[in-house]
C-alpha cells in the first residue's frame, strides 16, 4: 500500500529492487509527501537515505512527465564527509537509471533528473558549470552550503530548494560545526522564501523548505529535532513541528574482543604487535573484504604497512583525510570491486559510506565512544538483511575494560549523549559577515533570523549588537583600523557588508581548526598526493623516505606549503605523523567503564583469612552477561582485582 503514493514508474522499480520497504521508509515516506519535517532514527543499513530521497525523486519525475522539469535545483543532500557526499552520488544513479528504465516501458518521456556533488574536492571548472546549469538534486557539506549561500551563483542555484536533507545529523549536533550548519540552514529558509515571495508561490505549512534528518544514533531525539526545525517550527507548548520516526539505534550484532596471544599490559611491545597484525591478517583472509579501523592517520599508515608485508601490498591500501581526493576514491573504488581484500581507515569512512560488500569490520583501539564503535560496524554487511560483524582489539590493559564497557554499553542498547553548544559567538560573527556580503539586511530582521537557528534561540540583544559593532568598528593597530567587515547605518537599523566581507567570509568561514599541513607533491606529473604535518614536512630532509597510502614516496625537496616527492618503489620507510588526531572518551562510555569495574569488584569474594579471592562470580558475569571469551574475562578480573 505504501508504494501506491509514488508515480508508477517509481513503484515499479522499487518492487523489482526491494523485496519490502522498511519499517522507517513506511513510516517516513506518508509524512515527507505530507511535506512534514521529519526525523528518522533507524539502525544502520536500514534504508534511511532512500527513505528520504524516494519522496524527493517521486516529485522529480511527475514534474519531468508533466514536462514542468526545469533547471533549477529542488533538493540539497549535506553530509558531514566528502566520502559520503561522493558515495550518495554514485548510488543516486541506481534508482535514476531504474526509474528512467521504468518509464521507457511504461511508454513515458524520459525525465533527467541530474545530481552534482559541491564539495571542496570539487574542481572549479565543474563549481562554475553547475551554477550556470544548476542540477536538480546538489550532494554537498555543511562548509560547502555555507559558501554557496554566500555566492552570487550559489544563492541564485539553492533559491529554488524545496527538500532539505541532512544525513549522519548526530556527527554535527554536538559541536561548534552543528552550530554554524544551523545559521545556513537559516539563512537558506530566508532565501528560499524570499525566491517564493519574489515568485508569488505558496510557501508549504510553517516554512517552504521542507527538512529531513538521518542518523542511527541520536540522543536525546527530540533535541535533535529540535536543531533540525530550528525554533521557527516550534508550537505554542515548545514542541517541534516535525514527525520523529524512532525505530531504535540496535540492530543484532555478531561482536567480540581479539586479544593477542601475549597478556597485555600496559603497552604493546613489538612482539605483541606482531601478533596483532598476525591475528589481522588471519581474519582478512578468512573474509572476502575487511574494514580495519584506527583512531589516527598515523597508526592507519602504520598498519597498512604491517598488513601488506603479510597479505601483499597490492591487496590493501590506506585511507584517511590526509590523502587527497584521487587517492581516496581509488581506495574506496578498488574495495568496492573486490580488487583489496582489506582497507585501513580512520573516521573517514565511519559514517554511512557504502563501499561494497564489506563482511567484517577490526577496530584497533577503543573507538572512545559508544556511537562511533556501532557506526564503524556497521559498515559490514550493510544491508537491510545484512548482520554486522565486528572484532575490536585492545591495545593495553585499561583499553580491554573500556572496550568490554564499549560491548556491554551495546548490549544494554545505551548511547551518547549529544550537547548542543550554546550560542557560540564566534561562528555567530562568521554568519553574519557571510549575511551581509550576500544582501542588505535590517537589525531586527537579521538578530530574528538568527534565533530561529536553535543553538542561538537564547541570544540576547545586547549580545547581538555588541558582535554587531565590533564587526563594523573593528579594531585598531599601528597601522590603522583593520577588520571592519560591515557598515552599520544605526540611524536607519541596517547593515550591509564593506569592500572585502565576501572574500573574509568565505575564505574564513567555517568551524573545523585550520592545519598548516604540507602538500605532498608527485614529479614529474605534479599530482597531489595528500599532506603531512608542518612540522613533519619541515623536519624532513632530502633523500628522506616516508610512507603515504602505504606508498613509500622519496623526498626530493621541501619548499613553501609543498614535499615534493618521487615513488620510492617499495623502499623501507618512516611513518609521518599528524597531531591533535586521537578522540576523547565520551562521558557516557566513562560512566560504563565505571559500571563496569564496580560490577567486577562487588563480584570478587575475598576470604575470611585474606589470603585470596574467589573470582568465579566476576568471571561468569563477564562471560555470560556481557559476553565476551573467557581470556578476556580472566584478564579484566585479574587486572581489576589486582588493583584493589
Amino acid at each position: 500500500m505504501s508504494l501506491q503514493i509514488f508515480h508508477p514508474a517509481v513503484a515499479r522499480w522499487f518492487a523489482r529492487s526491494f523485496p519490502a520497504p522498511t519499517e522507517p521508509q513506511l513510516q517516513a515516506w506518508p509524512e515527507i509527501k505530507k511535506h512534514r519535517h521529519t526525523l528518522i532514527a533507524a539502525p544502520t543499513g536500514s534504508g534511511k537515505t532512500l527513505a528520504a530521497f524516494l519522496s524527493a525523486i517521486d516529485d522529480l519525475v511527475r514534474l519531468g512527465v508533466e514536462g514542468k522539469l526545469d533547471d533549477s535545483t529542488h533538493v540539497i543532500y549535506v553530509s558531514p564527509l566528502k566520502a559520503l557526499s561522493n558515495d550518495v552520488q554514485r548510488n543516486l544513479q541506481v534508482p535514476l537509471e531504474g526509474i528512467q528504465a521504468e518509464l521507457k516501458a511504461l511508454g513515458l518521456p524520459e525525465v533527467n533528473v541530474r545530481t552534482l556533488v559541491r564539495t571542496g574536492d570539487t574542481p572549479a571548472a565543474e563549481r562554475t558549470a553547475m551554477t550556470k546549469r544548476p542540477p536538480h538534486i546538489v550532494v554537498t557539506t555543511p562548509e560547502s552550503l555555507y559558501i554557496l549561500l554566500t555566492s552570487d551563483g550559489g544563492r541564485r542555484m539553492l533559491e529554488t530548494a524545496r527538500t532539505l536533507i541532512l544525513d549522519e545529523i548526530h556527527a554535527v549536533v554536538g559541536d561548534k560545526r552543528g552550530s554554524h550548519l544551523a545559521l545556513s540552514i537559516e539563512r537558506l529558509e530566508h532565501l528560499v522564501h524570499q525566491h517564493s515571495i519574489g515568485n508569488r508561490q505558496s510557501a508549504i505549512g510553517n516554512s517552504s523548505l521542507i527538512r529531513i534528518g538521518l542518523s542511527a544514533t541520536q540522543r536525546p531525539i527530540e533535541e535533535v529535532a529540535r536543531f533540525l526545525v530550528g525554533t521557527r517550527n516550534f508550537d505554542a507548548n515548545n514542541i517541534p513541528n516535525c514527525t520523529i520516526i524512532d525505530t531504535g539505534h540496535a540492530r543484532k550484532l555478531d561482536l567480540a574482543i581479539e586479544l593477542p596471544e601475549s597478556p597485555l599490559s600496559a603497552v604493546m611491545s613489538g612482539e605483541v604487535w606482531d601478533e596483532v597484525y598476525d591475528r589481522l591478517a588471519q581474519l582478512i583472509r578468512q573474509h572476502k573484504t575487511t574494514l580495519v579501523f584506527v583512531n589516527t592517520r598515523r597508526l592507519a599508515e602504520r598498519v597498512a604497512r604491517h598488513l601488506g608485508e603479510r597479505i601483499g601490498d597490492e591487496n590493501i591500501a590506506a585511507h584517511h583525510g590526509s590523502l587527497a581526493r584521487e587517492q581516496r576514491l581509488m581506495a574506496e573504488q578498488r574495495l568496492k570491486s573486490g580488487e583489496l581484500s582489506a582497507l585501513v581507515a580512520t573516521a573517514s569512512l565511519e559514517l554511512g559510506i557504502d563501499i561494497g560488500d564489506v563482511n567484517l569490520v577490526c577496530q584497533l583501539g577503543s573507538t572512545r565512544s559508544i556511537a562511533s564503535f556501532l557506526q564503524r560496524v556497521g559498515r559490514s554487511n550493510h544491508t537491510v538483511a545484512g548482520f554486522p560483524k565486528g572484532r575490536i582489539f585492545p591495545l593495553s590493559r585499561d583499553e580491554l575494560v573500556e572496550c568490554t564497557a564499549i560491548i556491554d554499553s551495546v548490549r544494554r542498547g545505551e548511547l551518547d549523549r549529544l550537547d548542543i553548544p550554546e550560542r557560540p559567538l564566534d561562528i555567530l560573527a562568521q554568519q553574519i559577515v557571510a549575511c551581509v556580503a550576500a544582501e542588505e539586511w535590517g537589525e531586527d530582521e537579521l538578530f530574528t533570523m538568527i534565533r530561529d537557528a536553535y543553538p542561538y534561540r537564547n541570544l540576547e540583544r545586547e549580545q547581538f549588537d555588541s558582535i554587531v559593532r565590533m564587526l563594523a568598528e573593528g579594531f585598531t593597530t599601528k597601522r590603522g583600523r583593520r577588520s571592519t567587515y560591515l557598515h552599520h547605518d544605526a540611524v536607519n537599523k541596517r547593515l550591509r557588508g564593506r569592500r572585502g566581507a565576501r572574500l573574509a567570509a568565505i575564505t574564513s568561514g567555517g568551524a573545523i581548526p585550520d592545519t598548516a599541513d604540507y602538500a605532498v607533491v608527485l614529479e614529474p606529473s605534479d599530482l597531489v598526493i595528500g599532506s603531512v604535518n608542518e612540522d613533519f614536512a619541515i623536519e624532513s630532509l632530502q633523500g628522506d623516505i616516508f610512507q603515504l597510502g602505504n606508498t613509500s614516496w622519496r623526498v626530493l625537496r621541501v619548499e613553501q606549503g609543498k614535499v615534493r616527492v618521487e615513488d620510492a618503489h617499495g623502499q623501507p620507510p618512516s611513518i609521518p605523523f599528524w597531531l591533535g588526531e586521537a578522540p576523547a572518551r565520551t562521558h557516557e562510555l566513562s560512566m560504563s567503564v565505571s559500571r563496569l569495574r564496580e560490577e567486577v569488584a562487588a563480584r570478587v569474594e575475598t576470604d575470611e583469612d585474606g589470603s585470596g579471592g574467589r573470582l568465579d562470580g566476576a568471571l561468569e558475569w563477564l562471560m555470560n552477561e556481557v559476553g565476551i571469551s573467557r581470556e578476556a574475562a580472566e584478564q579484566i578480573v585479574e587486572y581489576l582485582a589486582g588493583a584493589k
